[in-house]
C-alpha cells in the first residue's frame, strides 16, 4: 500500500467527544470512524488488523475441532421466552424492533437460544456427540453506557463458539482445550503476560464462568490476582465465602479489562429448547453444553490501551496491518526514491510505504502514531551507504541495514 494513495488521513489532535486512550488513537491514525457513542466504523487498516485478530481466532478454535458457521443475527422471541431471556427485566440489553406487519423482533446479542433450536434437527443420538461450532458474527447490545471505545461497543464483532456433549466428564475435557486455546490466542497477540483466568459471575448465562481478564489501567473491573499468578478472582464475586477460603494476604487488586469468557452452560438451555439425545440405553438426556467468547474489537481495544506509548500505536507484528512503513525522506537525488522502491517491491504485501511530498518529521510522526512493528528509513545518508535504516517501533533500537537482509 502507498500512503498516498490511502484515503484515510491521520489527525494532530483526539475527537473531544472520545475519552478513552484506545479509541483517541486509533481515529487519530484512520484505523477506525466513530459514528456516534459505542459504535465504529473499521477504515482500510483498521480492518486489517481486525481481520489478523480473527485468523489468528480461526486457527485456533479450527486445530480443537471447531466448525464454522454464520446465523442470522435476527431473533424471534418465541425461543428467547423458553429461557425468560426475551423480557427487559432479565436481559437490558436487546435492541428490539418490528416487521411492517407488527412482529416482535431482536438483534441478537449472543446465540445460544437459536443455536440449540437448530441444532434439534441434527443431534438424535449420543453417536452424535461431541462437537463444537463457532462464528464471527455482528452483536448488538444496547449498553447504557459507551465509553471505553472499541472495548465496550453496542455493535460489535464477537467470536462465539458453542460446545456439545453427552455428559460433564466429557464437557469438561472439550472445556480445558478450549481455555488452553485461549491463552494461546491472547499469547499470539502480545498480551498474554498481562492477561489471567479470572473467576467470575456466568450472569444470565450460568452461576459461574472464566473470563480471561488484561491488566490495564483502563480497565473496567477490578480483580484479585494471587502472588503466584495462578488464577484471579473478579471483586464481583470476590465476598465473605471466597475471603473465607483464601489468604487474602496472598492477592493483589488490579484494574483490568475482560478479553474473553467460557461458560459451562451445563443442560440450561438444551432443557428449555428440546436439544435432547439418546442415550445407549435408549433413555433420552439433555445435550451439555458450553459457550466460549472473544469480542474482536475489544480484544483490537486492549492492545492498544496495554502496548501504546507517548507517540502512539505499537502494533505486534502478528496483528500489525503491515510488518513494515517505508519512510523515504526527500530528496533531488533520484537514487532515494529508487531505492525505496525497490524495497518497496521486494517487501511485496506486507509494506505500507510513505511515498507522499512531506517533511521528514511530519512522516516520523505518523509513522510513530500508525505503529507499524518495523520502520524503513530511506534518506541520502543511507544510500550514500548503500544500506537502509532499521528501526523497531517497540524497542526503539535502530541500525543500518542492508536491504536484501529485510526479505
Amino acid at each position: 500500500m502507498r500512503q498516498s494513495q490511502l484515503f484515510t488521513k491521520t489527525r494532530r489532535e483526539a475527537p473531544a467527544d472520545e475519552a478513552s486512550k484506545n479509541a483517541q488513537l486509533l481515529i487519530r491514525a484512520g484505523y477506525i470512524n466513530k459514528e456516534m457513542a459505542g459504535v465504529y466504523d473499521y477504515l482500510p487498516l483498521g480492518l486489517r488488523v481486525l481481520k489478523k485478530i480473527e485468523n489468528i481466532i480461526r486457527e485456533e478454535m479450527n486445530a480443537i475441532g471447531g466448525q464454522e458457521i454464520l446465523m442470522s443475527s435476527l431473533q424471534r422471541p418465541e425461543l428467547w421466552d423458553k429461557t425468560q431471556r426475551w423480557e427487559n427485566s432479565n436481559v437490558d440489553s436487546w435492541f428490539k424492533t418490528k416487521l411492517k406487519d407488527g412482529a416482535d423482533l431482536g438483534l441478537a446479542f449472543t446465540h445460544e437460544e437459536p443455536i440449540s433450536n437448530m441444532l434439534g434437527q441434527f443431534v438424535s443420538s449420543y453417536k452424535n456427540l461431541p462437537f463444537s461450532v463457532y462464528q464471527f458474527q455482528n452483536k448488538f447490545r444496547n449498553e447504557a453506557r459507551a465509553k471505553s471505545g472499541i472495548m465496550r461497543a453496542r455493535e460489535f464483532v464477537m467470536k462465539d463458539m458453542y460446545s456439545f456433549c453427552a455428559n460433564y466428564d466429557e464437557h469438561r475435557m472439550f472445556y480445558e482445550k478450549a481455555e488452553e486455546a485461549y491463552k494461546r490466542i491472547f499469547d499470539k497477540v502480545g498480551i498474554g503476560d498481562l492477561t489471567y483466568l479470572t473467576y467470575a459471575s456466568g450472569g444470565s448465562f450460568s452461576e459461574v464462568s472464566h473470563e480471561f481478564q488484561t491488566i490495564t489501567p483502563a480497565g473496567e473491573d477490578t480483580i484479585f490476582i494471587r502472588e503466584e499468578k495462578d488464577y484471579a478472582v473478579n471483586k464481583e464475586i470476590f465476598d465473605d465465602e471466597w475471603k473465607k477460603k483464601l489468604n487474602m494476604d496472598k492477592f493483589r487488586e488490579e484494574k483490568a479489562i475482560e478479553v474473553g469468557n467460557i461458560f459451562n452452560l451445563g443442560t440450561k438451555f438444551s432443557e428449555a429448547l428440546g436439544l435432547m439425545y439418546k442415550e445407549l440405553d435408549g433413555s433420552n438426556k439433555p445435550v451439555w453444553m458450553g459457550s466460549y467468547g472473544i469480542g474482536l474489537g475489544r480484544l483490537m481495544g486492549t492492545i492498544v490501551e496495554v502496548l501504546s506509548d507517548e507517540k502512539g500505536i505499537v502494533w505486534p507484528e502478528s496483528v500489525a496491518p503491515f510488518k513494515y512503513h517505508i519512510v523515504e525522506i526527500m530528496s533531488e537525488k533520484p537514487e532515494v526514491r529508487e531505492t525505496a522502491e525497490r524495497v518497496y517491491k521486494m517487501l511485496g504485501e506486507n509494506v505500507l510505504y510513505d511515498d507522499r511530498d512531506l517533511r521528514a518529521g511530519e512522516k516520523f510522526a505518523d509513522a510513530d502514531l500508525l505503529g507499524m512493528p518495523y520502520q524503513i528509513i530511506v534518506s541520502e545518508k543511507t544510500v550514500a551507504e548503500n544500506k537502509v535504516e532499521l528501526k523497531n517501533r517497540g524497542s526503539g533500537e535502530t541500525g543500518l541495514v542492508d536491504e536484501n537482509s529485510l526479505k
